[in-house]
């Protein structure tokens, strides 16, 4: 059986990935006013820091339901079956979009993952995939070694600015004003497929220690571990913190990446993330 793996944009791949990989990805999209792009194709993170700087803030859309589709026929004329890889159901339709999409095309059995997360946590899942694709793994196998991952996974992230969060209705109202007046930099992770905060931290520098400390309780095992840390146009900051994770923690393969338009839309410029799952 030929398994094809699709995920995403806001697993934010590198394009060497997706080519060493195969992975077929598929966008999101950007709405500025009454201008859609789609997101990693039509408008690159760098362009969309750059945008919001002088317009409103955008709105997100998950793909049509027909991009899915067309993209599973096309898929259906050289595969038997794919893993479709997406961020997480409790933000997003986009995982609910995968299935119906599937259900709609005859001739590819479609095996949608919702990943619980996104960025590049979620690219983790998709490599995973596409690397046991590759070696002629079923979708089952498949399926069942990325349910083994999620017991592994973890992501913390930072935000700098918490009204990106209330205006996307991702934070209420009252605990953006709160955090605002109290300069809080509130540590958030995704739990039962929704971001909620974690911990309540007053300043930047206490913030990233605390996410230093979460992942040293679980990488201390010895195991090897693969990570990402993630910045939404941050780049020099993060460069540094690379050097100093790698000293702490010589088990964990790093390596940078970045939120993306629709997830930098929700949660500002200058947020930082760190993600890791056991290999």
């Amino acid at each position: 059986m030929k398994t094809a793996v699709v995920s995403d944009s806001t697993a934010y791949l590198p394009k060497e990935l997706v080519e060493q990989f195969n992975i077929h990805i598929i966008p999101l999209n950007i709405i500025f006013g009454d201008e859609s792009y789609q997101e990693e194709i039509e408008l690159s993170a760098e362009q969309f820091y750059e945008e919001v700087k002088r317009r409103e803030l955008p709105k997100t859309s998950m793909p049509a339901i027909g991009n899915f589709v067309e993209l599973y026929q096309s898929l259906s004329k050289e595969y038997d079956a794919v893993i479709s890889v997406h961020l997480s159901s409790g933000i997003s339709g986009t995982y609910q979009g995968s299935i119906t999409a599937g259900e709609m095309v005859d001739g590819i059995e479609v095996y949608s993952f919702d990943s619980e997360i996104a960025c590049m946590p979620q690219g983790f899942y998709a490599i995973e995939a596409a690397k046991m694709a590759a070696q002629g793994s079923d979708p089952q196998e498949i399926m069942t070694r990325l349910a083994e991952m999620k017991k592994t996974m973890r992501a913390y992230f930072m935000v700098d600015d918490l009204s990106h969060l209330q205006r996307g209705g991702r934070l209420s109202s009252a605990q953006a004003l709160i955090g605002g007046l109290l300069q809080v930099k509130p540590l958030l992770h995704f739990e039962n497929k929704v971001i909620v905060p974690f911990e309540k931290i007053r300043t930047r520098k206490k913030a990233i220690k605390r996410i230093v400390e979460l992942m040293q309780e679980d990488v201390s095992d010895g195991a090897s571990y693969q990570a990402a840390i993630i910045h939404a146009n941050c780049e020099e900051e993060v460069l540094a913190w690379k050097s100093e994770l790698e000293e702490l923690f010589p088990n964990v393969e790093f390596q940078l990446s970045y939120f993306g338009a629709v997830i930098g839309t929700h949660l500002g410029e200058g947020a930082l993330g760190l993600g890791w799952v056991k290999k």
